[in-house]
């Protein structure tokens, strides 16, 4: 009650521009809303050792080696799977699919809600357009991609002013199921991050510690596998566009092997061999093909990667698709999407708002809530129908659907047409 009070007095007294400003600038020890300001903690970040990431052919072998480091009971070490999956995001059918999810969620409009249900308007402005916010969101969704997600609050110098920021710190030095930090993941020095004073505050962490690996896991071996379709397929087109050259001469003639290589390098890019006059050769007849059988395997891949992140194939069956398919297709997405919302909503309930009040940036008994979803087409076919018998409230038609509503209309009356003269209609 004294907070709401404080928050009054603020408004009341013009003082809202530095309201808004101080919690996330320099002085957050003069914040009303919040707990007393904590001091800044250590950044661990900043002492995460940088590594060289080999670009090297990755297999099923490379994966299945990985899971094994990942789900080993003693000394599991997470960033061959975590490099794997930086790997495989390269796809961008892949990359696609999931932006495609993510951003749905992360562009959703939200609310901050006092304890008694109300929208707290000052709040909701104070974090709609913080550059925090959007990242802690991405962390928390990212947890259902890579399994887990531990980040850092720091306040950075933005314009020379001190700005609130949330980095993630990288999934590879960090082993969710012991809770151990690696500055150096090639390395054994650890520290119990969550152990640490900073932990719960400055420090938070996002995901399950003893799960799967995450929906990417199930990904990889279908961008391995459209990697090498892709690969093979490429070869075709090259026999095939450019088919081998072969040439017969005098091999023990060294001046004629000479001319004919000299010949056949002028001739063209193809490839090419020279073999002897007395020798023959003969290419292999192998199964007549055009490429179908590896556009087949790359749109089966397509499919499952879709069917792994979205639910459903949106938007890529021309062949069989139709308007009430893809109406379907979309509603799955939107229940993904709705889950997703509600992971956001817990996290922020369970993690953020905790260590944002221990950082004094937000009070107590406050809530993320994101407003339902609604149809609006549906919507407006309802209050259209509604209209013909009941009164309607023109603020909420302005505020729901953005219409202004400057009064109603009212229809002129008919004229009274009539062929009845009155008496004195003739003289």
């Amino acid at each position: 009650m004294v907070q709401e009070q404080n928050l009054i007095t603020i408004i009341k007294m013009g003082s809202i521009s530095n309201f808004l400003k101080n919690p996330f600038g320099q002085k957050t020890e003069t914040v009303d809303l919040g707990l007393k300001s904590t001091k800044a903690g250590n950044s661990y970040i900043q002492n995460i050792v940088p590594k060289t990431i080999s670009q090297t052919r990755q297999d099923i072998k490379t994966w299945t080696n990985a899971q094994n480091m990942a789900m080993v009971e003693e000394n599991p070490k997470f960033f061959p799977i975590q490099n794997l999956y930086d790997n495989i995001l390269k796809d961008l059918h892949l990359q696609s699919q999931v932006n495609n999810r993510m951003l749905k969620s992360l562009s959703r409009p939200f609310s901050i809600k006092n304890a008694d249900g109300k929208t707290n308007d000052v709040l909701t402005t104070l974090l709609q357009d913080k550059g925090f916010v959007f990242q802690v969101n991405k962390a928390i969704l990212e947890t259902v991609y890579r399994r887990h997600s531990l980040g850092e609050f720091s306040y950075k110098l933005v314009n020379n002013e001190p700005v609130l920021t949330f980095d993630s710190i990288p999934r590879q030095n960090v082993d969710p199921v012991t809770g151990y930090l690696y500055y150096d993941y090639t390395d054994d020095k650890k520290i119990k991050y969550r152990e640490q004073k900073e932990y719960g505050s400055w420090l938070i962490e996002f995901g399950e510690k003893n799960t799967t690996l995450g929906l990417l896991d199930g990904c990889v071996p279908m961008v391995l596998f459209k990697r090498f379709g892709g690969s093979c397929w490429s070869e075709l087109c090259e026999i095939y566009g450019i088919p081998p050259r072969v040439m017969k001469t005098n091999t023990q003639d060294k001046v004629m092997v000479n001319r004919a290589k000299q010949m056949m390098a002028d001739m063209g890019s193809a490839a090419y061999f020279i073999i002897d006059d007395s020798e023959s050769f003969e290419f292999a007849k192998g199964v007549s093909t055009n490429g179908d059988v590896y556009s087949n395997l790359l749109s089966y891949c397509n499919n499952e990667l879709s069917m792994g992140v979205s639910g459903t194939v949106v938007g890529q069956d021309t062949k069989n698709g139709s308007n009430g398919k893809e109406k379907t297709s979309i509603g799955i997405l939107d229940d993904l999407v709705d889950s997703d919302l509600s992971l956001i909503e817990q996290c922020w309930r369970d993690t953020v708002i905790p260590a944002l009040q221990v950082l004094g940036i937000l009070p107590a008994g406050v809530l993320y809530k994101y407003d339902a979803t609604e149809d609006i087409e549906v919507l407006w076919k309802m209050v259209v129908e509604a209209a013909a018998f009941l009164e309607i409230d023109p603020k909420w038609v302005e505020t729901k659907f953005g219409i202004k509503v400057i009064g109603t209309k009212t229809t002129a009356q008919p004229a009274n047409l009539s062929l009845n003269l009155g008496e004195g209609f003739f003289v």
